[in-house]
């Protein structure tokens, strides 16, 4: 692939009353009583809102064969009508749809793309190609109850802001210092899949984002090891870990059990970079809307990321 742009040439523009915001489902697949809620929040800020075509399609654990749901992602970025893609949920599947997309016009379209877990796989694929995107809530997150500070973030980020709410919750110091650098990662399964494949994760000088759900602990030390094994985390600027939800629960008794926590301590506390834990993000109970793909300052001694470089450009 061609050297990509650089982000600012490629930045979305900010959301205003009355824009289109589309809901696409790249993975798994959602009922429509799960969009509900996020689509009556948007309404309810003066957002238009649209399910693409297959949205609530369901071919067992996917949302629709690949080609619709690959046609819908592709579709909703070249509408000129659409301003920001939304993606309904996570689960499995986005992977499955990156050789049928044209990438590079996706990124050129300059749109907001939102969505984390499995869409980990596209935001990497874009972040690549100089487009920032969003690891935020999606329509089955916000089809549950969430502090309020988790709705402010998102709104805000919809508009271009990258401030964190004042009440909310902050990370845990495991390496004091301050980082600066360009956000990439996401969930830890997607980053591990992602190598060895055109489109891999790249944390050189940059702040690493890590979380993830229902891996049994021993698989979050073997991705985090392969990590480490690669060669790819020895130049990482810093690391923000939010939370391996439901990991302590999936503990294999015939192998031992160790708590989450410590293992991901214990594998990356050596690295010595500027180092928080249980940052609110991902697949935590409350989670903050995070730009990928722009500059921030991670002060691990304070347990905050501040982003510095703008998501949108000017309106």
């Amino acid at each position: 692939m061609d050297s990509p742009l650089s982000a600012s040439e490629l930045k979305p523009r900010p959301l205003r009353q009355g824009d289109l915001i589309e809901i696409v489902s790249p993975a798994s697949p959602i009922e429509v009583n799960k969009v509900d809620d996020v689509t009556k929040l948007l309404l309810s800020k003066g957002y238009r809102v649209r399910l693409g075509e297959h949205a609530l399609e369901r071919d067992w654990y996917l949302a629709g064969n690949d080609d619709q749901r690959a046609r819908d992602l592709q579709a909703a970025f070249a509408d000129p009508d659409v301003n920001a893609v939304l993606c309904s949920r996570g689960g499995y599947g986005s992977a499955r749809l990156l050789p049928f997309l044209d990438l590079d016009a996706i990124a050129n379209s300059a749109k907001l793309f939102l969505g984390f877990s499995d869409v980990t796989a596209l935001h990497l694929a874009l972040n690549r190609r100089g487009l920032p995107t969003v690891y935020a809530p999606m329509a089955l997150t916000l089809s549950k109850p969430r502090e309020h500070w988790v709705i402010q973030s998102f709104l805000r980020v919809l508009q271009g802001e990258t401030g964190t709410p004042p009440d909310a919750s902050t990370g845990e110091t495991i390496v004091g210092g301050k980082a600066e650098g360009i956000v990439t990662g996401g969930c830890l399964c997607l980053l591990t899949d992602s190598i060895g494949t055109p489109d891999p994760l790249d944390p050189s000088g940059k702040i690493l984002l890590i979380e993830d759900v229902d891996e049994p602990p021993h698989r979050v030390d073997a991705m985090l090891t392969h990590l480490l094994n690669s060669g790819l985390l020895f130049e990482v600027a810093g690391i923000v870990v939010g939370e391996m939800t439901r990991t302590d629960e999936k503990l294999d008794a015939e192998i031992g059990f160790r708590p989450w926590q410590e293992i991901v301590v214990e594998r990356l506390e050596p690295l010595g970079v500027p180092f928080v834990i249980n940052y609110p993000f991902g697949h935590a109970p409350n989670m903050l809307s995070l730009p990928l793909g722009i500059r921030a300052v991670l002060n691990a001694d304070e347990g905050t990321l501040e982003y510095i470089e703008p998501l949108c450009q000017d309106r």
